[in-house]
């Protein structure tokens, strides 16, 4: 009985508990946009095209409500302009074009910015990006912008996420990349890096210590993956480098990242013995050496340890079965 009695009373404040969250939420009062953010965004509005409903709610009202925004529930300063395309094959009346007016600089709190999949019609990335010095996340993959991507984008010391992915954008070095202290996803899958490609670009990247998951697929990398002398790369979980020319061997540092859980290196030029040291990474649950065709490798001796945790793609590859 005593039991009973327990659970009908935690029933109850369960129920009780329900009801006064449900009041809470609709008496609460909504948090006030600053004036001067929702000037900012208006401004930033006027540069943009888009079909009549995409920012139908971006009038003269409380900016914190607006689709696409989130304000800091204290200060109701802006913190997030969520403007991507989620369904560009399907809904191509939410594509935004245009241009980006500077005044998104106003926006002195913002954290979040995502222009993706969108239509900017072959514009460049605007210089003024690398001045958001508060942005920890930023993407404007396959956005439409094209051309230089600026090495300003490097000021952005906090930013912990960076999506570039893009056949229309290039670069001229990857110096930039050291500013990025605290990056932690970087993608750039499409961008031609053939001018960085005869350049220790590893070594650049080596400078992000933070660094978890990087996607450098199809950017028309060749020749030699370089090694750097010392390895800082201690973080990495995902390395993808497919689709680009290397006629490399697999380097030796790739063996050593102990965090690793995918790579995929698959569809290049890749020639030599497979590092038997991939066998030996704790964490490894995907990898993929395909259309590699003059990669070589002991059945025996790589697999010999068992890989049943992995998914291992390795079609036209050189097995010796001894």
């Amino acid at each position: 009985m005593r039991t009973s009695s327990i659970q009908k009373m935690l029933i109850l404040l369960v129920y009780y508990g329900f009801l006064f969250l449900n009041y809470v939420n609709r008496n609460a009062v909504a948090i006030e946009c600053l004036a001067s953010d929702q000037e900012a965004l208006l401004d930033f509005k006027n540069g943009l095209q888009y079909s009549h409903n995409r920012l139908s709610s971006w009038r003269n009202t409380n900016c914190c409500q607006w689709q696409g925004i989130r304000c800091d529930n204290v200060t109701g300063a802006v913190v997030a302009v969520d403007l991507h395309n989620s369904s560009p094959s399907k809904n191509e009346m939410w594509n935004i074009s245009g241009e980006l007016r500077p005044s998104l600089m106003k926006l002195k709190s913002l954290r979040h910015l995502d222009l993706s999949f969108n239509t900017f019609s072959g514009i460049p990335i605007p210089k003024f990006l690398g001045s958001l010095m508060h942005l920890q996340y930023l993407n404007l993959s396959k956005a439409g912008f094209a051309g230089l991507i600026p090495p300003h984008l490097g000021n952005l010391s906090h930013l912990q996420s960076l999506g570039l992915a893009d056949y229309s954008l290039h670069v001229e070095n990857l110096e930039w990349v050291a500013g990025l202290v605290s990056l932690k996803h970087f993608t750039m899958d499409g961008v031609d890096l053939s001018s960085v490609a005869t350049t220790d670009w590893v070594s650049a990247l080596n400078q992000l210590p933070s660094l978890m998951k990087l996607h450098l697929s199809s950017c028309q990398l060749f020749g030699q993956i370089p090694s750097p002398p010392s390895l800082n790369l201690t973080s990495l979980s995902v390395i993808d480098l497919s689709f680009n020319k290397f006629s490399s061997m697999i380097p030796d540092w790739l063996v050593n990242i102990n965090t690793l859980q995918h790579l995929d290196i698959s569809n290049n030029n890749l020639h030599g013995k497979i590092p038997l040291g991939l066998r030996d990474l704790p964490n490894l649950q995907y990898l993929n050496l395909g259309n590699n065709e003059n990669l070589k490798a002991s059945c025996s001796q790589l697999l010999m340890k068992g890989w049943e945790r992995i998914q291992f793609h390795w079609s036209t590859l050189q097995l010796e079965y001894s």
